[in-house]
């Protein structure tokens, strides 16, 4: 049987997790370009940086809850056998995409966080008529880790349970 406790415990979790990608991709750095005091140069000025934060902390939320799956199923190095069957055939193709979800979701946020971190400042050193550019980070990188973070979290549980049923039917064969 699936300890009800760590499901509940990562479905709370990823569900942060995914509350936090929300939030960093509804408040990305915006960046304007403004004159120094004595309108001579013109820089860069963002908005608050509070998505970094967001980010990172999704990123570690969901990493957080993809250990406590993979320690309590032994991420299928450790322990005893799973019995043969429908159960172990679709933990197995769960644990997969499992990961699959998992990394892209990953890549995503802390890609995010990182260049929402970023920020130029100054006007090119070969161009100094154009104006600065103030690259910010694209649309929907957040909101892409949201998603597969949200994938994360349902095949996770779906993993997590058919694992469960799997080591169960080996403890109690049927047969």
């Amino acid at each position: 049987m699936a300890s009800k406790l760590v499901i509940i415990i990562v479905f709370i979790l990823d569900l942060i997790a995914v509350g936090l990608a929300i939030a960093a991709e509804q408040r990305r750095s915006v960046g304007t370009v403004v004159p120094d005091k004595e309108k001579v140069f013109e820089y860069c000025e963002y908005g608050s940086d509070i998505a970094t934060s967001y980010g990172a902390g999704a990123f570690v939320l969901l990493f957080t809850s993809q250990v406590i799956i993979m320690v309590a199923s032994r991420c299928f190095c450790c322990g005893k056998a799973l019995s043969p069957g429908g159960s172990r055939a679709c933990a197995i193709m769960l644990f997969l995409v499992c990961w699959v979800f998992f990394l892209i979701a990953e890549i995503c946020l802390l890609a995010g966080s990182i260049r929402n971190a970023y920020h130029t400042k100054y006007r090119r050193m070969w161009n100094i008529d154009s104006p600065p550019s103030c690259e910010v980070i694209r649309k929907g990188v957040f909101a892409a880790g949201a998603s597969f973070a949200l994938f994360t979290a349902i095949v996770s549980q779906f993993y997590y349970i058919s694992y469960s049923r799997a080591r169960d039917d080996y403890r109690n064969p049927n047969y």
